[in-house]
This record gives structure tokens, sequence and C-alpha cells, in this order.
């Protein structure tokens, strides 16, 4: 009786753990864990710049390896965070990430030859050390240039379609700017660009890229794309995506995009400080399997890019006329500022970020009005911060780099902050009511934290110079009043009828008068 009854215990303990020891029937056909490399290589490159990209200026953005990158990426929400968003949120356990570099440069002169094939070298040995490896995305500007060579981009994907795998999924996000080339086309298996100018979805992009690598690898979709190289150089007037002309473009790829056979429409109005055998807009489209339905889209946003080619660009001010206009803004300059588009050292299409033009108009004739500059020069940042606060220092700034543009000009100013971060030592010169603020690496200054995490307020600021074209206007909405681009001499020139093109392909409109983009 008593041996029954422990016998009877025993199948009853055993029946109760078993169940939970085994594995649950999801586990057991859900199969091995999938695995995704993800790489960032961004930088965008001013052919016309003298001044090479250095390890320097991927480090004051991001230069990040291995376990540092996801953390650092959910955080920023830029491509590689939107990517590991839709893996968490939609990969249902089945994916893991595994980082392999994360580099993200401000936009400058080309890269140092030397300094791109490190990295390319640490990507792909990066990606041999992944195990299992089901598939590979990748953030890239697509206007990168690097000293020596012409299409680094191709080359890097071209190198993992060599060295790494000839059939794995690769899924690449380019910036709208993006100069695409036949020899990064044949080697990925889609591609897809930023829908917005000035930049605001890179996050939106990278999850969209997530959730197609992922759909791809599991067979649920078979990518299929096609693409247009036009003969257009410049057109859309500013290609802001929500302003016309080009909000027409952008809203008939959202409207392509609603048939489920699509899976991505892009629109690349190229880099146009790019002097290569390829320039020229693109336009692209993914599908699912549908090689007819590709083409068609493809062609017809060609088609549309073609229709609003003669929009003109916005007329640009000399800086003196600039400065008139600012002063006839009373109103405007009580309830926020004027804000000057230096756009012709736009460091965001990768000029040195050291022209002085402006910052002489207003020393010689807006010293009066509280007025914010940066000017990118090491040599006179450092020497300014080996002075004491308060006290009164002259500095020669400008023309170092450029001397083609850029003039040197002599500045003396009472020194009222110096501090040293991302950008290398910073300084904050005083002239009466010109504040020259001086960094050792050069920043698009974008962004209000530029100014106002040096103690600078832009409700207090009469004028405030930026260094880029396009994101200023969308992050500076809450103090911008009035925008008034000035042309100056300089690298960022955006008439192309000006610029030194040697290499690019002939005819082009709108240097060539031709009847098709084709």
């Amino acid at each position: 009786m008593h041996r029954a009854l422990l016998l009877a215990t025993s199948l009853f303990l055993t029946a109760l753990i078993l169940p939970a020891c085994a594995p649950r029937q999801e586990e057991a056909s859900r199969g091995p864990v999938k695995t995704i490399a993800i790489v960032e290589l961004l930088q965008e490159t001013n052919s016309f710049s003298q001044v090479p990209t250095t390890e320097a200026m991927f480090r004051s953005t991001s230069l990040l390896r291995g376990a540092d990158i996801i953390p650092f990426s959910k955080k920023e929400k830029l491509e590689l965070g939107g990517c590991i968003a839709a893996v968490e949120k939609l990969g249902r356990g089945e994916f893991k990430i595994v980082p392999v570099l994360k580099a993200r440069s401000m936009s400058g002169g080309p890269l140092e030859r030397a300094l791109y094939e490190s990295l390319k070298k640490e990507i792909i040995s990066g990606l041999k050390k992944t195990d299992h490896l089901d598939g590979i995305y990748l953030a890239l500007h697509g206007a990168m240039g690097v000293l020596g060579m012409r299409d680094p981009e191709g080359d890097l994907l071209a190198a993992i379609r060599r060295e790494i795998s000839a059939t794995v999924p690769i899924g690449v996000t380019f910036d709208l700017h993006a100069n695409l080339t036949r020899k990064r086309m044949e080697a990925a298996t889609f591609v897809i660009g930023y829908r917005t100018n000035p930049h605001r979805d890179h996050y939106d992009v990278g999850y969209s890229a997530g959730e197609i690598l992922m759909k791809t690898i599991n067979g649920e979709v078979k990518p299929v794309m096609a693409w247009r190289k036009m003969r257009l150089l410049k057109g859309g007037g500013m290609n802001v995506d929500f302003l016309a002309p080009m909000r027409s473009v952008f809203k008939a790829m959202r409207k392509m995009e609603k048939d489920a056979r699509v899976l991505s429409v892009s629109d690349f109005p190229v880099h146009i400080w790019l002097d290569d055998p390829e320039l020229g807009w693109s336009t692209v489209a993914v599908t699912d399997g549908d090689r007819a339905l590709a083409e068609k889209l493809a062609e017809e946003i060609a088609d549309r890019n073609w229709e609003v080619r003669d929009a003109p660009h916005p007329h640009g001010s000399t800086a003196e006329e600039a400065i008139a206009i600012a002063r006839s803004k009373n109103i405007a300059r009580k309830l926020g500022t004027v804000v000057f588009c230096d756009a012709s050292d736009a460091v965001g299409t990768g000029t040195p970020g050291e022209s002085t033009w402006i910052l002489k108009s207003l020393v010689e004739g807006a010293a009066d009005l509280v007025s914010y500059v940066p000017v990118r020069d090491a040599e006179a940042a450092s020497r300014a911060y080996s002075k004491e606060l308060n006290e009164s220092v002259t500095v020669t700034v400008g023309g170092k780099l450029d001397r083609i543009y850029n003039r040197p000009f002599v500045f003396t100013g009472t020194l009222i902050h110096k501090s040293e971060g991302r950008l290398g030592k910073t300084v904050i010169l005083r002239d009466r009511g010109v504040h020259l603020i001086l960094t050792e690496q050069p920043d698009s200054t974008a962004r209000p934290s530029y100014f106002t995490d040096l103690g600078l307020s832009l409700w207090k600021a009469d004028i405030v110079v930026v260094k880029n074209l396009f994101p200023f206007r969308f992050f500076y909405l809450l103090y911008n009043r009035k925008t008034v681009n000035v042309m100056t001499p300089g690298l960022s020139n955006v008439d192309v009828f000006s610029l030194g093109y040697r290499s690019i392909p002939r005819p082009i409109y709108p240097l060539d008068k031709i009847d098709s983009w084709r």
C-alpha cells in the first residue's frame, strides 16, 4: 500500500514537472533566432573642398563599436535606432541585432583614404565574425567621397557582396540627396531614401528598412528594385517636401505606397557639390516581386521631377542687404530672431565652416545689434582658450583652410565663455553686440542647442547665423521670425553654373539645353 502511494505520487509529480521543462510547441517550431548585422558609415562630401574629413570629425558626432552602438542609437533615434525598434517590435523574438560599426561625421571634404580603408576593413571583419548572418542593414549617406577614389559606398557594398555573401539580403538607406550609382544598386537588395527635406524621418526610414529586411529574410516578400538616373542636376526650387513644387511629387509617392504590392518609392534630388561621372537625380521603386510595376513607378516619378525642373531657387542677399533686412524687422526681432542662412559656407554641404564674410559685415555695420556668429578655426579657438575669462583677446580668424573664397579677419573681443566638448575647444568672444563663437571642429548649427548649450539665449539675439541650408528651417521654428539667405563667396554656392565641375556627365540640365531627362 505504501509502495503504491509512492508510485502514484511520483507519477503525479512527473506529469506536473515535465511539461514545464519541455520546450513549448511555439518555441520548438520557431527555429533558431535569425541575425541582422547593422552598420552605419555616413558622411556627405563637398568635392570642391580641399579640407579632408578626418577621424576627429567622426568622433565629434559618433564613432562607436560593438555594445555601445545599440543604447546610443536608441537614444539618438536616427536610422539605426529605427531599425532596432522595428526588430524589437515586429521581430516577435525571432531576430537579434548584431551591431558592427556606427560612424557618422559632419559633412566635409573627401575622407582621408587611409581612414576609409580602415573603416571598410573593420566593417568587413565584423561581418565575417557574425555567426549565422541572415541579413545586413547599412545606413549610408549616398554622397560620401574619398580621396583618390570614386563611389566609396559602391566600393563598400561590392566588397560585402564579394567577401561576405552574394545572396544575403542587404537593405540600404540613403539621405535624400544621395547620388545613386550602378555599382551600389547592383549590390543592394533594396534601397530606401529619406522622404523629407528638411530631413526629419531618419528614424522612420530605418524602421521601414528593418521591417522589409525581416520580411525578406522570412520569405514573406521578394523585393524587386527599379531605378532611373536622370540627366538632371538642379530643379524643384528648394526641394522642400511640403512646399510647391516638390509637394506634388512626394504626395504621388505616398499614394503609390498605398498599393500592397509596393514596398517603397524614393526620390533623390542629388547633392550638387559632387563632381562625379554619374551625378544626377535618381528615382527608386521597390515592389514585392512585380518588376513591371517597379519600372513603371520609377519612370513616373522621374517624369514628375522633370516637370518641375524650371522652379527657381529662392533669391539670395548680400551680407549688407541681409543686415538692412534685419534692421527693418523691429517687431520680428522683439518677438524672436532673424536667422541668416550662410548659404555659401553651409557646413551641412561639406564646407570648412570658416567663412568670415558675414562676421566682417556685422562688425563693421551692425555691432549695435546682438548677433551670434559661428566660425570653425582650431588655431584661433586654441589661442583664445588659453586666455582668462573677461580678458580682451585679438585673433585672426578664417582663410586658413579654404584660401580660394575665404579671407582672414582680425577680431578683438572680450572672452566671455570657454569650454571643451564634442567640437573641441570652444570660446565666445564679444565685441559690443557681435558674439563670435570659435570651435576647433565644424558644425552645421542646425539645432538651437548649438547656441543654448553655450548659455546664449536665442530670444535675446537680433541675428543668428546658421551653417546649413535646410534643417534649421524646421528646428528653429520656435525662435525664427525671418529667414534671410545670405550669398557670399564660398564653396556651397547654389549656382551650378559657377561650380568647377570636371567629371560630371554631359549634357545635363540646366548646364545644357536638353529636351528629356533620359
